[in-house]
This record gives C-alpha cells, structure tokens and sequence, in this order.
C-alpha cells in the first residue's frame, strides 16, 4: 500500500467509475488498489458511469456499452461503509451532488484515482480546479483501457492542466515528473 495522508479531514478520495464494464487486461490491477486505499480517507466517494439513451456517448460516438441497470455498470470494488457513491452521465464526476459532498465535508483537497486516466480523471481534475478546489491525481491508482499509451498520454496532459506537484507518482507526494528527471 501506497502511503497517502491519513485521513486529514479536509482531504477527500474520488474513485472514478472503477466499474466491471471498465475492468480490462490494462485496468485489471486497479480495483484493489482502490479498495485498499479508502481506508487511508476519512471522505470517500466513488462515481458510476451510466451511459444512458440518448446520451452524447450513444449519438456520436455510437458506444452502446455500460447501459442502465446491466452488470458492467456495477462498481468493481467494494466501496468502503459511508462512500458516496453517485452515478454520472458524462465524462467528467464533478456535477452539483459531488460539489455538494465536498462542500459538506469541507474538503479543499480531493484525491483522485481510477479508469480512465486521460479521459474521465482528467477532465474531473481538471473540472475540480476549475472550481477551486485542490486536485491530486494518484498516478500509481489509475490506469486506461488504452493502455499505457492511454495514461501516459493522460498524465502529460494533467501535468499541464492541474500542475506536475499534482500528478503523484506514489503515495509519497513526489511528483511523476521529479522522478522521470532522477
């Protein structure tokens, strides 16, 4: 297990749509990292894509996978006692009831992890400092159905998006990037 800060109270943990339909040969090892790594979060929350009718996912890009009320929707983990859990119909988590439970806890930091680094992490980190509120991205706890290739890609980008002491290579706080220049 990583070391993260121990439950600090104004430091969230936002599990990103770590779903059965998500599990594949590059994001396999990731449930457990997520499932040990709440208990590390005294605030816990854990997203669930639904890709309902009628949905941009459906209309342009002609996905038709994680539908409403089929198993690939179920969360790949189990979450810890007290997680928020809520659905999402987009790519990003950040909506008005994530807000809401951060604005609850009086977060000013959230952690977050998950699948897929350069697409439904990226643009929830980037959403949350958007809005001011601190985004850590936990390298080590993300990966992509794309692969390597995927999350690399991802990684760069929230480098630049979120800032490299952001992207956290482990639980240590170094930055990816300070490690790929030792």
């Amino acid at each position: 297990m990583q070391d993260v800060p121990s439950k600090q109270a104004n430091i969230g943990l936002l599990i990103i749509d770590v779903q059965k339909g998500f599990v594949s040969p590059a994001t396999t090892h990731i449930p457990a990292i997520v499932e040990e790594l709440q208990d590390s979060y005294a605030h816990v929350a854990a997203s669930r894509f639904i890709n309902r009718p009628n949905s941009p996912h459906r209309r342009f890009l002609g996905w038709n996978r994680l539908l409403p009320d089929t198993e690939e929707t179920e969360l790949a983990f189990t979450p810890s006692s007290g997680a928020f859990v809520f659905e999402k119909p987009q790519y990003s988590a950040v909506s008005y009831d994530l807000l809401r439970w951060i604005h609850l806890n009086r977060l000013s930091e959230v952690h977050l992890c998950g699948i897929d680094t350069e697409i439904c992490v990226l643009t929830s980190a980037t959403a949350l400092f958007e809005v001011s509120v601190k985004p850590v991205v936990l390298a080590w706890a993300c990966a992509s159905g794309g692969g390597a290739e995927g999350h690399a890609a991802g990684l760069v980008a929230l480098r630049r998006l979120i800032g490299r002491d952001n992207v956290w290579a482990d639980g240590s706080g170094k930055s990816c990037f300070d490690i790929d220049q030792e």
